[in-house]
């Protein structure tokens, strides 16, 4: 884009405007029902990674360096200062890969931003409505910012979840300290240099991305903080010729940051994930489940091809991965683990972390993950949306004959949503062994009713 015509769109100030100003009565009525859905499962998910040996790590560290006790960690009878409660809840939520996304800007906002958002709330005292409008307000900047900017951010080696994460954090955090427009502005622009987040762990593994959300959210409260205290970030941090969408990205497109804020909720396209891993594997774990439960058995299988969009050949494709993490993220391995241990589960088809965690001990996993492959697939690619991911597989049975399956809009994306009892039933399922049943019933009446909520102290009431 043209740099002067660049330059002629205020970004960061127009969206500091729009984070300052934004009122709950203005959302969509989907948006509304959406918000509190999102809340439940960003619950779900860090009940799922709270006692990881990482989670743990954070907490031991942050707990032991805690200089004031603010905020608190969540199912954990502990506080630590704001910006490390963010860390930790966030690095709970956002390690396993089983959080909320969104397509078309490549980013798990609400692993970020509900960490982030909690934690002020929990510091200013707001009511249900004043944190519902801050998360919107956070999901709508990151979500926007990250559409400005994808896939070619992701393609130069960036992660968008702690990038643009942290823009939404902030958003969130200076709404709760009721920033004015500018000072809601300096937050995005503090929260532009703390931006941060590659992609190595896709090629070389790690535990890094395990930390990302945290980080993000840890990075968005600090932001808002500094510009609470008076501090001044460029006003166009985001849009400016050394500012974030130059350095991070080949292409950028601010118009579509800002085109009918507080008219159009792009935070409707966000997607729930049944399963551990990528939200663009969703449709081929689907695909190949079904194919399972039809009574195709593993030892019938020769070998599996994969029907993907192009954009998931470098990150997503392998079948050779080397740890946990990339198991996470490889799609072959996915797939294989649906013929395997789908047979074994009663009800639909959902991959946990643990499920992973078995797989990788599984020689029959293995075997079949080496003979799948992914294929660019045309019509994938051409029924994949800026909403959701389609996928294919295509199971060769050593018989000569071949079975297929396709997904056009796999179970959680907006075309094919999770209902509000199956993301309670989810919660429920995880939560429930933890913490007991009628505790988490009771949290969950409290999160269906979080707009009239005037006192938030019930959301972090569940203890181990």
């Amino acid at each position: 884009m043209n740099q002067a015509i660049t330059h002629a769109i205020p970004v960061t100030q127009q969206l500091g405007k729009f984070v300052a100003t934004l009122q709950w009565s203005e959302a969509s009525p989907k948006v509304k029902s959406l918000i509190p859905i999102l809340l439940i499962d960003y619950f779900r998910a860090a009940s799922a990674g709270q006692n990881r040996s990482w989670t743990n790590a954070v907490t031991e560290l942050y707990r032991s360096h805690a200089s004031t006790q603010e905020a608190s960690v969540i199912y954990a009878d502990t506080k630590v200062d704001i910006a490390r409660a963010a860390f930790i809840n966030g690095v709970a939520a956002g390690s396993l890969d089983w959080d909320d996304s969104h397509v078309a800007a490549i980013i798990h906002p609400g692993v970020v931003i509900w960490p982030a958002a909690l934690a002020m709330a929990e510091i200013v005292k707001c009511s249900g409505e004043e944190l519902l409008t801050a998360v919107l307000a956070g999901y709508e900047t990151a979500i926007r910012i990250g559409m400005s900017i994808q896939p070619e951010h992701s393609l130069r080696g960036f992660q968008g979840t702690p990038t643009c994460g942290a823009f939404g954090a902030a958003a969130a955090c200076a709404r709760l300290l009721k920033l004015s427009p500018e000072g809601c502005s300096n937050a995005l622009g503090i929260a532009a240099t703390f931006a941060c987040g590659l992609s190595q762990f896709f090629v070389s593994g790690s535990d890094i991305k395990r930390f990302h959300a945290g980080k993000a959210a840890a990075n968005g409260v600090e932001a808002a903080l500094l510009a609470h205290a008076g501090l001044t970030g460029p006003h166009d941090a985001i849009e400016g010729s050394q500012g974030f969408a130059r350095a991070f990205s080949d292409r950028f497109d601010p118009a579509v940051c800002i085109a009918n804020l507080q008219r159009e909720f792009p935070t409707e396209w966000v997607s729930l994930k049944p399963h551990v891993g990528s939200v663009r594997m969703q449709a081929a774990i689907e695909a190949a489940g079904t194919l399972s439960k039809s009574g195709i058995t593993a030892d019938q299988i020769k070998s599996i091809t994969i029907g993907v969009h192009g954009a998931m050949m470098s990150k997503l494709a392998s079948n050779k991965p080397i740890d946990i993490q990339q198991a996470q993220l490889s799609t072959p391995f996915a797939v294989a683990m649906a013929f395997i241990m789908g047979p074994t589960k009663q009800g639909p088809l959902a991959l946990s972390v643990d499920d992973y965690e078995l797989a990788l001990k599984d020689p029959l996993v293995w075997d079949l993950c080496e003979r799948t492959v992914c294929v660019v697939d045309a019509e994938v690619e051409q029924r994949t949306t800026s909403e959701s991911v389609s996928g294919r597989v295509i199971v060769h049975l050593h018989d000569g004959s071949t079975q297929e399956y396709f997904v056009a809009s796999p179970k959680g994306c907006p075309q094919n949503p999770m209902s509000t009892d199956e993301v309670a039933e989810r919660f429920l399922a995880l939560s429930s062994a933890m913490l007991g049943e009628a505790e988490c019933k009771t949290w969950l009446e409290y999160a269906y009713k979080i707009e009239q909520l005037q006192d938030l102290g019930p959301l972090f009431a569940l203890r181990k």
